[in-house]
């Protein structure tokens, strides 16, 4: 079975981004990213570090509703 890759935060950030999130804010050492659908928006930070840890990854791909086949090696 696939693991969980690694990745940083710029390598989350474009994932992101090429699903719909854009980059709002940046407040100290997290990036704030956004997705908007008609009445419903979805925030998600994302820590800007070289390397993210598997649990705060599992929380971004939670809190962005994206599948987590898109974050496995």
């Amino acid at each position: 079975m696939p693991r969980l890759g690694v990745f940083s935060a710029r390598d989350v950030c474009r994932i992101l981004q090429a699903h719909g999130f854009e980059k709002v804010r940046q407040a100290g050492s997290h990036i704030i990213m956004q997705k908007r659908q008609g009445n419903d928006t979805r925030t998600v930070p994302v820590p800007n570090h070289s390397e993210i840890a598997k649990g705060t990854l599992k929380s971004v791909i939670h809190l962005s509703g994206l599948d987590i086949s898109l974050f496995m090696k």
